[in-house]
């Protein structure tokens, strides 16, 4: 009888191997392909909910959003936004990875650390921040003791540095499962090439730009693509901290979906679904494709 590592060879599997595959296949099925139909269905029909038919209307669900400047200023700030986190999240967690690299108890007890804010409840951690950086919060305190004057700097109360702060609040909290993904991507990495370069003359700075960093570019296509996905789909922690605001400064595209949705403009809604789905697609799929060119094999 032949083994099953003998039937993966020639391509071959029983079919009662298959079943185990079967729960799997319905909850893709269930929770994402029909839903997903369904939205991609919704984006061109007019329909407010309180009406048994469906009118189809094509695009006009598109234009619409497009005439209000609803559409186009919502991508344009989903993209800022996903590029600040995805900058900050992978420069914090691959500069705590290099400064953890070691394993010791110090640096377990410290990686922990870094790691709770992953475990956190973005809206927990929306409404902390929001609290620290109040005009009349720890943060304004903290500085108001150690420079002069007193300051009461609204960080969510401006356009532009409401859209920063909210993203670098995005980015600490995931920056922990970066961290821990570079530090795995670190200890992957033969200590023998690291010490060959040593023995030659490279600095530390050297060591890591010409010889660990090549070698990470598996974890740097996993942390960035996770990121912008994240990025583009960003919800909590924007309604937690400004709601969308201060005026549209960061209505995001969840962020309209979620009040045209609110208002009874489904088909809107459903389009700017859409929008988020095609956005991610067309930036994550080039962009793994050109950063696993990058990658190194050891």
């Amino acid at each position: 009888m032949a083994t099953v590592a003998e039937r993966s060879r020639t391509g071959r599997l029983r079919p009662g191997l298959a079943l185990f595959a079967l729960p799997s296949v319905v909850l893709v099925l269930v929770f994402f392909l029909v839903p997903f139909l369904a939205n991609a269905v919704f984006a061109f029909v007019r329909w407010t909910g309180y009406s048994d038919t469906l009118s189809w209307t094509g695009l006009t669900n598109f234009e619409l959003l497009n005439q209000l400047g609803i559409l186009g200023h919502a991508i344009r700030i989903t993209v800022i936004y996903a590029v600040i986190t995805m900058a900050v999240q992978n420069g914090v967690g691959l500069a705590l990875a290099t400064a953890l690299e070691k394993t010791n108890r110090v640096n377990t007890i410290f990686r922990s650390i870094f790691f709770i804010p992953v475990l956190m409840s973005p809206l927990a951690a929306g409404y902390i921040w929001s609290a620290v950086l109040s005009p009349d919060g720890p943060a304004n305190d903290f500085l108001s003791a150690v420079l002069p004057g007193s300051i009461h700097y609204a960080y969510l109360g401006h356009g532009v540095s409401a859209l920063v702060t909210v993203a670098c609040i995005d980015a600490w909290k995931w920056s922990g499962l970066a961290t821990l993904v570079y530090i795995a991507g670190l200890n992957r990495i033969p200590a023998q090439l690291t010490e060959a370069a040593r023995i030659d003359g490279a600095g530390p700075w050297r060591r890591f730009w010409s010889v660990k960093f090549p070698l990470l570019a598996p974890a740097v296509t996993f942390n960035v693509v996770i990121t912008l996905v994240g990025a583009f789909s960003a919800l909590d922690a924007v309604f937690a901290t400004t709601g969308g605001g201060p005026g549209d400064a960061t209505t995001l595209l969840n962020v309209a979906l979620y009040l045209q949705y609110g208002q009874s403009y489904f088909g809107q809604a459903s389009a700017l679904g859409l929008v988020v789905t095609l956005l991610v697609v067309v930036t994550a799929v080039p962009l793994i494709t050109w950063l696993r060119r990058r990658e190194v094999p050891m």
